[in-house]
């Protein structure tokens, strides 16, 4: 193959157009470095040594100095806030308000940042009047968010019901569904039961599946000395959501002793416990069983329960049965063995938020931790990992 000479000629030329082009971005670093403050550098150097807090007051000083590092204020801003730094963080947003060289849009996320500074410190109103203003600019979802999230911390379901409607891609008809059930609970603590009764059918309106309507319906009939009523609407759990029957059990209990049909009602449980298995369903059915059939009876349910369903906490609850039935030498060795179970059934009985995983030994329709609504399945953390 011959060597194509011409092809050689081209090399100095692509050469050429390499070193022009070094050459004019060594001139633009070098020009961008003279613009930057000594400041700057320190900062990152600070950085580049792990010496963040050096480094934020570094860049500090340039954000002061430099009007035209409106990025820099806001990363500032940021890290303040997300440090607890609140009071610098206000203020940080604060000078970038005030200032009359920026543009609109700048101007607004300046306030967004300050309102979010209000709400971390707990200035709710404050935080509220700032999103309310930016309800009107092209910060609208952005503020809606905030405002529930207000409305919420204070517990104004009234306007929290307000912006979940305006907002129908964030929120469904199951949290305003919850907003309703929370005006109906107050009204409940009042004994104005109209009210009540009012608010949790505009909570089925919007979720026809809210089981946590169905439960306070059937708390208002007790309440209204009605438990035949309260039983028609617990029983409507099973067509919502059959996992949640464990948290009405021992109410149906009562509300069958209440019209003498004890009988009945331990029939129901047992055959829920049959078709939803629960460990706290297991251990409303089992005192029922206790009471009204025996310890044999009873100590028979659990048995078959867990061979069904094997798990620690009905081990427990096996043991616990057996007790009664155990002669004066194995009941030392029983309770022993219980007592050991017990250590790791502890930690085992909890529900556990399916969103952000925080532990409670005690159910909620809102986790405490993430905020999210009916995150917790109502079974405890075991179900979910049983033993084999």
């Amino acid at each position: 193959m011959e060597l194509e000479y011409w092809r050689l000629l081209l090399l100095p030329f692509f050469f050429g157009l390499g070193w022009i082009a070094a050459r004019v971005d060594i001139r633009h670093v070098v020009r961008e470095s003279r613009v930057l403050s000594r400041s700057y550098f320190q900062g990152l150097n600070f950085l580049l040594n792990e010496q963040p807090d050096k480094a934020v007051d570094a860049f500090l000083e340039v954000a002061k100095s430099d009007t035209q590092t409106v990025e820099l204020n806001f990363a500032l801003g940021g890290l303040f806030r997300r440090r607890g730094e609140t009071e610098r963080a206000i203020r940080m947003h604060q000078i970038l308000i005030d200032r009359d060289d920026l543009g609109e849009e700048i101007r607004l996320q300046a306030l967004s940042e300050l309102g979010q500074d209000f709400l971390k410190v707990g200035l709710l109103d404050r935080a509220e009047e700032i999103f309310l203003k930016l309800r009107s600019s092209s910060f609208r979802e952005e503020a809606q968010r905030y405002l529930m999230e207000i409305h919420q911390l204070e517990k104004d379901w009234g306007k929290a019901i307000e912006v979940a409607r305006e907002l129908p891609d964030l929120y469904s008809g199951k949290e305003i569904a919850q907003f309703y059930c929370e005006q109906a609970s107050n009204e409940m603590m009042r004994s104005r039961f109209d009210p009540a009764e009012d608010l949790l059918a505009k909570a089925l309106a919007a979720h026809r599946k809210c089981v946590r309507a169905s439960l306070l319906q059937g708390d208002l009939a007790v309440r209204r000395a009605d438990p035949g009523a309260a039983i028609v609407f617990w029983q409507r759990i099973e067509q919502q959501d059959a996992a949640y029957l464990a948290l009405v059990a021992q109410r149906l209990l009562e509300a069958y002793r209440q019209i003498n049909k004890t009988g009945e009602g331990l029939a129901l449980l047992r055959a829920y416990l049959e078709r939803y298995p629960s460990l706290d369903l297991l251990d409303s059915v089992y005192q029922l069983e206790l009471e009204s059939e025996g310890v044999e009876a009873a100590y028979g349910l659990v048995r078959a329960e867990l061979k069904r369903n094997p798990s620690l906490l009905g081990l427990e609850k096996l043991m616990d049965a057996r007790l009664p039935l155990s002669s004066n030498e194995s009941r030392g060795d029983l309770e022993l063995a219980r007592g050991i179970i017990q250590g790791y059934t502890r930690r085992l009985a909890r529900y556990r938020c399916d969103h952000c995983g925080f532990r409670a030994r005690q159910f909620y329709w809102r986790c405490p931790a993430c905020g999210g609504w009916e995150t917790y399945p109502p079974r405890r953390a075991e179900e979910f990992d049983p033993l084999l």
